[in-house]
């Protein structure tokens, strides 16, 4: 829920993060980012733990949210043990899931749920078709974004409507200052986290929006075309010389899917032992080419330059047709930055534009 107040904004010394950290996971499950090995990912937050805010963080927070495999309910077709030597089916659903914190998620992160929120509170079907486990966790869920200090030569969140200091999808922004940082809450779950906090000064405030105006300053600016994208992808959706072209150097690895914060295809197993089992859903991989192997063994998408066209095409042209416009892509730059084989997607569509103005 957006606050109907006035925009409450608050400060956190250096000192005294540790102890609000502390207040945080003592009322729900705080994930944090720090350091395991070269990498930098988001895990429950302990005492004494020490947060990683000087690096982008490898990951991004969408498993809190969307986890990379869960539970749906467990099964039994052993029949109802109060009627014995009766065969039948006993499903329990798996247990709810209780609130948790996110804290200092990037903000192309956070713009990363806005692309999931349509399509699993079932747009399309009259809301009908609404994924509940998805929904359940993301109510539950608070979103504590941090402003970036510098954008990396992957990052092109402007290019997709984002900001380094962007406040969307978020509950309360962070921004670093001297001697601490600054939150200001932008919903009502927000305000009511960093409601023990001490109120901002005039000075600490005016650092903020300096520091936020610096971060938008450093980010790239987006290029005026990028409006042709949905039409143009479009255009070249029969084009197979286009595709294998992009596609020649990709090694369809999948590293670009699993660590996209906007992609949310899944597939769904049935763990069993013996008459009992569970019934899982873990994210897939569009690029992996047993995504689209049908029963029948015929594979629409055998070929990696038609997945690659599906999933540019999908971010860029036939989601934004459905939902007003706006890219299933949050320009975080991860699936150029971890690419083994150095395809970027921004070239793609680049290209893409280009190649239909001649078309």
């Amino acid at each position: 829920m957006v606050m109907n107040t006035d925009t409450a904004q608050k400060f956190v010394s250096f000192e005294a993060l540790p102890a609000f950290l502390a207040k945080l996971a003592a009322g729900a499950t705080l994930y944090a980012p720090r350091r395991e090995n070269k990498a930098v990912v988001y895990r429950p937050w302990q005492a004494g733990d020490k947060v990683e805010l000087s690096l982008r963080p490898t990951e991004s927070c969408k498993h809190v949210v969307f986890p990379r495999s869960e539970e749906l309910f467990s099964f039994d077709m052993g029949g109802d043990p109060e009627k014995p030597g009766k065969a039948g089916l006993t499903l329990q659903e798996a247990s709810e899931p209780g609130p948790a914190v996110v804290f200092a998620a990037l903000s192309c992160d956070a713009r990363g749920f806005l692309a999931f929120d349509p399509v699993y509170d079932g747009c399309g079907t009259g809301g009908k078709a609404k994924d509940t486990y998805y929904l359940k966790r993301r109510e539950k869920t608070t979103l504590i974004v941090r402003t970036c200090k510098s954008s990396l030569n992957t990052c092109f969140c402007t290019w997709v409507g984002g900001s380094p200091a962007s406040s969307e999808g978020a509950d309360a922004l962070l921004t670093e200052i001297n001697g601490g940082y600054l939150l200001e809450a932008v919903t009502d779950k927000g305000a009511s986290l960093l409601a023990s906090l001490p109120a901002a000064s005039d000075e600490q405030s005016a650092a903020s929006r300096a520091a936020r105006e610096q971060a938008v300053q450093s980010a790239p600016q987006p290029p005026q075309d990028m409006i042709k994208a949905p039409a143009a992808l479009g255009a070249l959706f029969d084009s197979a010389a286009f595709w294998e072209k992009q596609s020649a150097h990709c090694i369809y690895c999948g590293a670009c899917t699993y660590l996209c914060p906007t992609c949310y295809c899944f597939n769904i197993t049935d763990e069993s032992n013996g008459l009992k089992g569970l019934r899982m859903r873990s994210w897939d991989n569009c690029m992996s080419p047993l995504f689209t192997l049908e029963t029948s063994g015929h594979n629409p998408r055998q070929e990696k330059a038609n997945r690659l066209k599906n999933r540019v095409g999908h971010k860029f042209s036939y989601y934004p047709k459905i939902h007003s416009g706006r890219f299933s892509c949050c320009g975080c730059g991860r699936c150029i930055k971890s690419c083994p084989s150095s395809v970027d997607i921004r070239k793609i569509v680049l290209d893409a534009i280009k190649e239909a103005a001649n078309v």
